[in-house]
């Protein structure tokens, strides 16, 4: 049952980031979303920065693409002001602003434009509408990772349990080195797997997302686990994850 609405100063900006592909970074990203709005009323903006635009396709109403198709990229480029962009989405109090395919030449613009706070700028200007920003951020370390690691307040990490996933979790903390908040999240968990288990025993402070039939449905259905399934032990994987975000904000 959602709490009653309040508000958090200072606002807060969440990053989804992973150096690796293919570890449910989306799938946290809406699903942090849904929370936020819903479960702890939170205005709430995500912000999809991948050009892969697979969180713009779960949230957009109506059509497969958002309506403001081909200017994600203007943003930076200070054609477009950021808010002109901003669309509704079917859940209360979250709004969504959209990526393309444009965006696939953002780290040029930003190696041209030499504006190594422009994101950080861009967000002030919409903390005002919102009380806790999420970022949908593309994979790798390129120049918008160096954008989003200076704007973000945490950066949530999705871990498959294996050694190459948690070797690429080990180069992020090192190449931040301190500079951002960062909550690892093991994502993806059978339990039932020994690789699985023994990398949940290494760390058994990090937040666990399970495997789930229920999960994979969030992109068949276009929608967040908690809208559907709420009482699904996905949707309580995900809710105790927001949960603990939160803690760490209040910290």
């Amino acid at each position: 049952m959602p709490v009653p609405e309040r508000r958090a100063l200072p606002v807060s900006t969440i990053a989804i980031y992973s150096l690796k592909g293919g570890v449910g970074k989306t799938t946290l990203a809406v699903n942090l979303a849904w929370s936020a709005a819903i479960q702890s009323s939170r205005r709430t903006l995500l912000w999809d920065l991948d050009p892969q635009a697979a969180s713009s396709f779960l949230l957009t109403l109506n059509a497969d693409v958002p309506k403001h198709h081909g200017l994600a990229q203007s943003i930076f480029a200070k054609d477009v002001a950021p808010e002109t962009l901003i669309e509704k989405t079917a859940i209360p109090r979250l709004d969504l602003l959209g990526a393309d395919s444009s965006l696939r030449g953002l780290d040029l613009l930003f190696h041209e434009m030499d504006k190594k706070k422009r994101l950080q700028k861009l967000l002030a200007g919409l903390r005002k509408d919102y009380d806790r920003i999420l970022l949908d951020c593309p994979p790798g370390l390129t120049e918008t990772t160096e954008q989003v690691m200076r704007a973000a307040d945490l950066i949530v990490v999705p871990v498959i349990p294996s050694p190459l996933s948690e070797r690429a979790q080990a180069d992020v903390i090192a190449h931040l080195g301190g500079r951002t908040d960062i909550m690892p999240v093991h994502s993806m968990v059978d339990g039932r797997r020994k690789l699985h288990a023994d990398a949940l025993a290494r760390h058994p402070d990090w937040p666990v997302i399970p495997t789930a039939s229920q999960i994979e449905q969030v992109t068949a259905r276009r929608a967040p686990i908690g809208s559907f399934a709420p009482r699904s032990t996905g949707a309580a994987a995900f809710g105790r994850l927001w949960q603990a975000i939160e803690r760490r904000l209040a910290a």
